[in-house]
């Protein structure tokens, strides 16, 4: 048996007792060590079988059992080891194994700089934690266990009990318990979410998480995508910035925008930046386009009511509209319109100060037009228009979104072209016999095919029937008449004004009965 000695001059190492053998070779310069090698150099405490050490080259050869101890919590071992004293570094083969208190990690071969304690594998690693059911696996791996940080690269796997993902390359937090990753990546959580992005962090234990460029996530009917996404699932908190889109396949429901704020604990969100939302219906969809929209959810998290504000549009194949702001209140089938309102539904136009509709899936039953209200159809092309005006106007529509009644109460105020059936021989000519013009206090007006078919005043009218060919032209238009078939929306892209005008620095809430001037 050998006593302790010292091998080394310039770097001090020591053998510690229990070494069977020690040889030196004077031709290689190799002191050769056999048998229950302990040996203590440069901060390492290093046990293994069989060991040389070469002075000149300043590098420890050791096999078999190789463990090194490096603080009492990092240990390290492989079946092989040379270690380079001039540059700090052990290069390990075979079995390699790497524990401390919080990890473990297995690959076939590893570089460990004692010096900066860094750990890297190149040949694929698994990394595995000790406290929780948490793994790592990559092709390539840099871990740092001062800090706790491993980053990989190739093939990344990374499981827990709640989330897997995959990745070309992440850094590991393992104090924050923060993943950043590079490269395309997918995340799967145990609650059937699916996330993909290029670029993003991930925090397991409170699920924050930012995800960017490409990013979406899919759970169930729900999807969202956009450039960067922000989600803090713990606080209920939602961000999304650059071409936002979310669809709901199960609610019927989308929106899209630049900019996407939600918070599940106000029940509320809002949309900015081209934003728009839309609505499936049984037989068609309806569009929503403000500068800003804000959305508010039932305690069953359907979106029960939309408020848009400034440039307000929205637009279903049987209806459309305009005005400054909106409500649409989707369980109650309303839609509040304020500020300059006009509405269009088929032929008809209708305006007023404010304007609420009522609808049944996508039917309109009735709009209630307040102030200075007009309703007013075209009957011939850019010359003849059947009109009505007054304070308050109700008007109803058919289940083909055509009106059939109208309602006037204050001043109202009716001109219309009534139609005479002419039949010569076989054939059957309709001609418009003049222009009557008909004010009273109240008025009921009955509309079939665009045209008025009964007019009932209720108090003393005043009336007068011109004939097509002594029409007063003074009085050929109602008051506040202006026929604006260049505003309405043809197409969903239509909400989108040409020249959006920039949004107010300060929202302001909508309130009832908010005057406009009139249009």
């Amino acid at each position: 048996m050998l006593s302790q000695r010292t091998i080394a001059q310039n770097n001090l190492m020591e053998l510690a007792p229990g070494a069977e053998k020690l040889l030196f070779n004077k031709e290689t310069g190799e002191h050769r060590l056999i048998g229950n090698i302990h040996i203590t150099f440069q901060s390492n405490t290093i046990y293994c079988d069989s060991a040389s050490y070469f002075e000149k080259a300043s590098l420890l050869k050791m096999y078999g059992n190789v463990h090194l101890k490096k603080r009492d919590t990092l240990n390290l071992y492989c079946d092989s080891l040379h270690y380079d004293s001039k540059t700090r570094i052990a290069k390990m083969w075979g079995n390699v194994r790497i524990r401390d208190r919080e990890y473990k990690i297995t690959t076939d071969s590893l570089d460990f700089d004692t010096k900066n304690e860094v750990a890297i594998y190149r040949n694929g690693g698994r990394v595995e934690s000790s406290l929780r059911k948490e793994t790592l696996q990559s092709k390539s791996g840099y871990f740092y266990p001062k800090s706790k940080n491993i980053t990989v690269s190739g093939n990344v796997l990374f499981k827990n009990e709640s989330t897997t993902l995959i990745s070309d390359s992440l850094r590991y937090q393992y104090t924050s318990k923060k993943v950043f990753f590079f490269g395309a990546t997918k995340i799967i959580r145990s609650d059937k979410t699916k996330i993909s992005a290029k670029k993003g962090w991930y925090k397991m234990d409170t699920e924050e998480a930012v995800f960017q460029d490409n990013a979406s996530i899919s759970k169930e009917n729900q999807f969202i995508s956009g450039d960067s996404l922000y989600m803090h699932e713990t606080k209920g908190i939602s961000i999304g910035k650059g071409n936002v889109y979310y669809s709901d396949d199960q609610k019927g429901s989308a929106f899209r925008g630049n900019t996407f704020y939600s918070s599940k604990k106000n029940n509320k969100s809002y949309l900015t930046g081209k934003a728009v939302i839309e609505y499936k219906l049984k037989s068609d969809t309806i569009f929503i386009h403000a500068d800003t929209l804000f959305t508010f959810t039932d305690s069953t998290n359907q979106i029960s009511q939309v408020k848009g504000y400034y440039n307000a549009r929205f637009f279903s194949t049987k209806t459309q509209g305009i005005c400054d702001s909106l409500i649409y209140n989707r369980n109650q089938g309303i839609l509040e319109m304020f500020s300059k309102p006009i509405i269009w539904s088929n032929k008809a136009e209708l305006k007023g100060e404010k304007i609420n509709i009522y609808l049944n899936d996508s039917i309109v039953q009735r709009a209630e037009i307040q102030t200075k209200a007009t309703v007013i159809t075209e009957v011939e092309v850019s010359k003849l228009y059947n009109q009505v005006g007054g304070k308050y106007i109700i008007a109803y529509f058919d289940s083909e979104n055509e009106l059939k009644k109208i309602d006037v109460n204050g001043n109202a105020q009716t001109i219309y072209y009534p139609e005479e059936t002419i039949k010569k021989d076989s054939l059957i000519e309709i001609q418009r016999k003049g222009m009557s013009r008909l004010y009273s206090s109240d008025i009921k007006i009955y509309v079939e095919n665009n045209e008025f078919t009964k007019v009932v005043y209720v108090d003393q009218a005043d009336g007068v029937f011109y004939p097509i060919e002594k029409i007063n032209k003074e009085e050929q238009f109602i008051a506040g008449y202006n026929w604006n078939p260049t505003l309405r929306p043809a197409t969903k892209i239509d909400i989108f004004p040409k020249t959006e005008a920039k949004p107010k620095s300060k929202i302001k809430p909508i309130l009832k009965g908010k005057k406009g001037k009139h249009r």
